[in-house]
């Protein structure tokens, strides 16, 4: 037993811990969880906890059920309670394996694992700093159409008939679970709300936003109210991102800072940059994987909101309308020197989500893709003829073409593995299809009362 197994079995003892929960991810990005008694942990760190993978999805076939969940104990936190005081309910993420203790190829975490090894052998450590947005709904998911809990807007301090204390409970809780948060507001649209993790390597990143959409739905319904990630539940107001800021280190150095480079950005930055933007039509499928994160990236379409979604295949240098954009808050401060992928929403698979972009931007690394010219303007208020003549591609329009294109990608196969690659693209055409069925109420309201 390591020691740090032997520091969660003591910790259990000395806060007088009564339930263990030990979470994993499906392919889909849903959390799942067992609880198991503090007694068993010992016995489970040494084998493990068998589950039914054919019961989860994308897992495994019935005739290969047999799976094993290990928990990871550098994950072990305690959950706290509704003060952020400590509970008697602990938490670990699991790697799945195989019976054989084999690494499972339909773990989602092992999928990031994968490219992270990648990053190390070319010498990299990889991190991770997301921007997360969501909204706060008076009602449960039923209710339709959904209400907003405020009227506020960017960074105004709204008095909420309902959870007036929602966001200090809620940065209280994520610290109380080692979960370090850098900024907090309101955002654009009603009832919106953005909370920005501090950054760290990338699989912990993927890890907190795991726990972060659980902690904030449980705070919201304390409160009385519901959080949803969903990306665009309003017609008429902006939509909820989680834009993503990533930079590579070697050792201590930022491997992304060059300070007689213009932009402080290095060969390597801007080789990785090139291969986000290479491979963004094909990754989509993965950053943006719901029917609804479509209407997101292009709500600028409609006049009457407002959006700074990316829904072209660019970057620039503090551009809100770019895929790609490069701040420069701290211009004389190396470790600063980072990219923002603007693309991502927070209903994604942060799992499988940062291993697209990563690994896309090792791949530009390793065959020294060559960073085109960036956009200064506002992108939505270009043409399309003039958005063509600069050589920026149209993000994929809907699910279904951003499955179209990934299943093309001999790329995307490749960082996912043909097992994940095969079941989130069949699970995503059975949505996409299901969705073109539908008669919608915007159909019947229409066209009904004229045909």
């Amino acid at each position: 037993m390591d020691r740090q197994q032997q520091f969660v079995l003591r910790t259990l003892e000395e806060r007088d811990i009564k339930f263990v929960r030990l979470w994993f991810t499906d392919v889909l990005g849903y959390l799942k969880a067992v609880a198991i008694a503090p007694a068993e942990l010992e016995g489970v760190f040494a084998e493990g906890i068998g589950f039914d993978g054919s019961a989860i999805e994308g897992y495994t076939r019935t005739y290969e059920s047999d799976m094993v969940a290990h928990p990871d104990p550098t994950t072990f936190q305690v959950i706290p309670l509704e003060n952020g005081q400590p509970s008697d309910t602990a938490r670990m993420f699991c790697d799945i394996k195989m019976p054989d203790g084999s690494p499972s190829w339909a773990d989602p975490r092992h999928v990031l694992r994968r490219v992270l090894a990648k990053a190390s052998d070319m010498g990299f450590s990889c991190y991770t700093h997301p921007e997360i947005e969501f909204f706060l709904l008076k009602d449960g998911p039923d209710a339709r159409p959904p209400r907003p809990v405020d009227r506020g807007g960017y960074f105004d301090l709204p008095t909420h008939e309902t959870a007036h204390d929602f966001r200090r409970r809620a940065v209280t809780a994520l610290e109380a679970m080692g979960i370090s948060v850098e900024f907090s507001h309101h955002e654009v649209a009603p009832g919106q709300q953005e909370i920005d993790l501090r950054y760290a390597d990338a699989l912990t990143t993927a890890d907190n936003i795991m726990t972060f959409r659980h902690l904030m739905k449980e705070v919201a319904l304390d409160e009385g109210v519901y959080a949803s990630f969903m990306p665009k539940p309003f017609t008429d107001h902006a939509g909820s991102g989680m834009h993503t800021h990533i930079s590579l280190f070697e050792g201590d150095r930022n491997a992304f800072h060059d300070p007689t480079d213009e932009l402080t950005l290095s060969k390597t930055a801007r080789y990785f940059i090139a291969g986000i933007l290479k491979h963004a039509t094909e990754i989509t499928a993965v950053t943006n994987q719901f029917v609804n994160s479509y209407k997101r990236l292009y709500a600028s379409e409609l006049s009457t909101t407002t959006s700074e979604a990316p829904a072209w295949v660019c970057w620039g240098h503090a551009n809100r309308s770019a895929l790609i954009r490069v701040p420069l808050y701290n211009p004389g401060k190396a470790s600063s020197t980072r990219l923002e992928v603007r693309s991502p929403d927070p209903a994604c698979n942060p799992y499988l989500a940062l291993a697209v972009l990563i690994g896309a931007g090792l791949k530009g690394i390793e065959e020294e893709y060559q960073l085109p010219p960036g956009a200064d303007e506002d992108v939505s208020l270009l043409t399309p003829a003039e958005r063509k003549a600069l050589g920026f591609r149209d993000l994929p329009h809907n699910l279904g073409e951003a499955l179209g294109l990934m299943e093309e990608s001999d790329f995307v196969a490749e960082i996912l593995g043909e097992h994940v690659f095969d079941y989130f693209l069949s699970n995503k055409n059975v949505e996409w299809l299901r969705y073109r069925a539908q008669v919608t109420p915007f159909e019947l309201d229409e066209f009904l009362p004229v045909l």
